[in-house]
């Protein structure tokens, strides 16, 4: 008996209503991240008054959450190709919840360092899971839209919770805030529960439940088979599971491996400085605890409009031009929020094209990272880049909180944190010019995304 190829049936398939369902399922996952992961930041301003601690003791707060990212994403996420993506992404949700319904009690910073580092492992999970997900499901031809769709989620986030924030704290306090970040989840549980396929690239590498991936193969409108007493199906991704690492540094992918790491890095190293320190640092300035919110929700705004605009952009021009002229955007623009930081309208226009830049820089580097390596290691290379970017997440915070206990100006502050943009605009010019950078996100080699 011949067997049908699951992969190239998805890759050929047309966009349905289960898609999207799915994909919609994927994106609120995506948000649910992106609200939990800046909550803190958000009532920051508020504990450091009501608790009357020093702002940078909430420098280890930040990296304790984004520790519990890094550890998350190479311990817990990888389970799934073991267990499957659907139930580690219902266990992550699981342990959101109630870490983030037990922050509802803290009321010291070493149990709020504990409670972060917990939501943190959870959320280093669903990222990775939500996206392989939505990926696996969509046809090539729209599969880099859905996973830039996808991480659009995270940032609209970060964006729904400074507006949810900067309301439900002066009227209901801080407590509010992580209430509603613990019932989001469950909510979210219910439904993947009831509603969610589980990977049909992993049923059929594991050739288990046939009768599910016949159910779901109708519901996308994809003829599947009539054979029972065999198992019918296969996928070439079986082939690849193995690749290691030391892959990446070999057959001249090398020099391109270290330069994607030291861009994500250092991308990451600027974002999270100013996801976490950001709403503090206004607050400091003489702003009002909801202004200070505002400030976190402007610069996920920011980076909001920025994903879907420089998708274009680098469809038309490429990586390299496109990443080049951004990071260089994003320096004038960081150094720019330190020396407008008493003019209100300016400093919040200087915050909203920061976010611009190297958010919206962010979403191009997750595709950039994807289409860089080969088929055969793909996986292994973009996960091993996105994991060293997530080092640079935990850092930032911190070399944030040690420098601001130092005294230094804000105008020192941000100019400081221009640094990393500068040497990640410099990495992706080498990138562009000396190594095979991808001219665009639509180049074919990621069209084999099933792999």
């Amino acid at each position: 008996m011949k067997k049908m190829n699951i992969a190239e049936k998805l890759d050929q398939s047309a966009f349905s209503k289960t898609h999207f369902f799915i994909l919609l399922i994927c994106t609120l996952c995506m948000i649910i991240d992106g609200f939990d992961v800046q909550a803190i930041s958000f009532v920051a301003p508020t504990l450091i008054a009501e608790w009357g601690v020093d702002k940078q003791a909430f420098g280890s707060v930040f990296g304790a959450g984004l520790l519990g990212m890094a550890i998350g994403a190479f311990t817990l996420a990888p389970l799934a190709d073991k267990y499957g993506r659907k139930p580690i992404l219902i266990i992550s949700m699981i342990i959101l919840s109630a870490s983030m319904a037990a922050t509802v009690f803290a009321d010291n910073i070493q149990y709020l360092r504990i409670v972060r580092f917990i939501a943190g492992f959870s959320l280093g999970a669903i990222v990775p899971n939500a996206v392989a997900l939505a990926g696996e499901f969509s046809p090539v031809k729209i599969r880099v839209t859905s996973m830039m769709i996808i991480s659009s989620g995270f940032i609209l986030g970060g964006v729904l919770g400074g507006a949810f924030a900067s309301y439900l704290i002066p009227h209901f306090g801080w407590h509010m805030v992580f209430i509603i970040g613990a019932i989001a989840p469950l909510i979210m549980v219910f439904v993947m529960w009831t509603a969610l396929p589980e990977s049909l690239l992993f049923l059929t590498v594991k050739q288990i439940k046939l009768n599910n991936i016949n159910h779901w193969l109708k519901k996308l409108k994809i003829e599947g088979s009539s054979e029972t007493n065999e198992f019918p199906y296969h996928t070439h991704s079986t082939n690849i599971v193995k690749a290691g690492v030391k892959q990446l540094f070999g057959n001249g992918l090398a020099f391109g491996t270290v330069l994607l790491w030291v861009i994500l890095f250092m991308n990451l190293l600027a974002t999270f400085f100013l996801a976490n320190w950001l709403p503090i640092l206004i607050s400091q300035s003489g702003y009002d605890a909801q202004h200070a919110v505002w400030a976190g929700a402007t610069f996920w705004f920011g980076g909001l409009i920025g994903n879907l605009v420089l998708g274009r952009y680098i469809d038309k021009y490429g990586f390299g031009i496109t990443l080049v002229l951004t990071f260089l955007g994003g320096i004038i623009f960081i150094s720019a929020i330190g020396f407008s930081i008493q003019i209100k309208s300016l400093v919040f226009s200087f915050i909203a094209l920061t976010g611009f830049c190297i958010l919206g820089a962010q979403t191009a580097l997750n595709a950039l990272a994807a289409v860089y390596y080969p088929t055969e290691y793909r996986s292994t290379g973009a996960g091993w880049a996105l994991g060293v970017g997530r080092l640079g997440s935990i850092f930032g915070p911190v070399i944030g909180g040690v420098l601001i206990s130092m005294g230094l100006p804000i105008t020192s502050l941000f100019f400081i944190f221009a640094v990393p943009i500068l040497i990640a605009a410099m990495a992706i010019f080498m990138f562009w010019k000396i190594d095979k950078l991808p001219t665009k996100a639509s180049d074919p080699i990621i069209s084999d995304q099933s792999a």
